[in-house]
């Protein structure tokens, strides 16, 4: 079999990606210089993982290079031009937050890099598909025009709207606030789209909820479930920030992520786009989680609810997963809120005491 290329291949998408694809007999290149590392100091970086993938993956060749890099990017892509089968994007600047501070980072990152590995694939493997995950935050704060109902532990969506099951595709990505980030890969997504309908490319966007697995280095700033679960375990302040708590987000499982990823490679499509999430199935509010990850570690969790949401911040979001499920019927999700955050318990409770030490 041919090579699977792999960005962002130390983080949690793509170290998913790179077992998912290696056990399916393929070699595997992995792009990742820890830049999450930098963006988030020691707590953030994936270097843990990458050596991890070097010692468990036998089919695994990794590459510390910066994709912003268009030189170095030019140069892997020409060594195996002719062995490359599919392309899967998943580094990138990925904080609400961080982005603020830094927006030329963030925008060089997310959609300057973007455009580099695009430019790259046409030149070298045009036919090839090019995997990209995107995020809700390209529709910005739009969602949080719909008639929400807040309830006692969530807020929910009136029940006879048509976005009852799910927000999907067809919702306006202009005149809302994204925040610099969802700004950046808002135009990351538009020119994986383009690269597509222009060049004729098999291009997709997974337009991603809350990606969770038990390979996400968490931090206060990325990282929702994994972030939380480790606050729970070790007893560190975790902060709510605004809308009392009850903001529900849709959660999927990295290992779910993947295999829809798997199912685009068989048979790719051009210049697609797919609202991707835990949708109805795997769903939950912040309150929710913490209730979850009380029962999971057996103890109340050390946490505070600051008033103040974050801008652009969803109040409500679950995605309508019924498109790419037409496409690709045999696709399903396999994992849920609760049996995530035990797996990222059981994974991540030694890695996380050993570092208290």
């Amino acid at each position: 079999m041919g090579i699977a290329l792999i960005t962002g291949s130390a983080g949690l998408v793509g170290s998913e990606s790179v077992h998912y694809f290696a056990d399916l007999g393929m070699d595997v290149v992995g792009i990742d210089n820890d830049m999450r590392g930098e963006l988030f100091g020691e707590e953030g970086s994936t270097d843990w993982n990458r050596r991890r993938l070097e010692e468990s993956v036998e089919n695994y060749t990794h590459y510390n290079v910066d994709i912003r890099n268009e030189n170095a990017i030019d140069k892997i892509f020409e060594c195996y031009e002719n062995r490359i089968e599919v392309i899967i994007h998943t580094a990138a600047q990925p904080s609400h937050d961080w982005a603020a501070n830094d927006p030329i980072t963030d925008f060089t990152l997310n959609a300057n890099g973007t455009l580099v590995l695009l430019e790259a694939t046409r030149e070298y493997c045009e036919d090839v598909p090019f995997i990209f995950t995107s995020t809700n935050k390209v529709y910005g704060d739009r969602p949080n025009t719909l008639p929400l109902i807040e309830k006692e532990t969530r807020w929910e969506i009136d029940p006879d709207h048509r976005h009852a099951d799910g927000i999907s595709e067809d919702m306006s990505i202009d005149q809302s606030m994204h925040s610099i980030f969802g700004s950046s890969k808002a135009a990351a997504d538009i020119l994986v789209q383009e690269y597509g309908q222009y060049f004729g490319l098999p291009t997709v966007c997974f337009r991603g909820g809350c990606l969770t697995g038990p390979s996400h280095s968490g931090t206060q700033l990325h990282g929702f479930l994994s972030y939380l679960m480790k606050c729970a375990a070790t007893g560190e302040h975790y902060t709510i920030f605004g809308y009392k708590g009850k903001q529900v987000r849709d959660n999927i499982h990295s290992e779910d992520l993947v295999s829809a990823f798997h199912a685009f490679y068989k048979e790719p499509r051009i210049g697609e786009v797919y609202n991707i999430g835990g949708g109805r199935e795997s769903h939950c509010s912040m309150i929710e989680a913490i209730q979850m990850c009380e029962e999971i570690v057996g103890h109340e969790m050390n946490y505070s609810l600051d008033d103040e949401h974050r801008r652009g911040d969803h109040i409500w979001y679950i995605s309508d997963l019924s498109k790419f499920k037409s496409h690709y019927p045999s696709w399903s999700i396999n994992y849920k809120v609760e049996d995530i955050l035990k797996e990222i318990f059981k994974y991540n409770i030694d890695r996380w005491k050993s570092a208290q030490v």
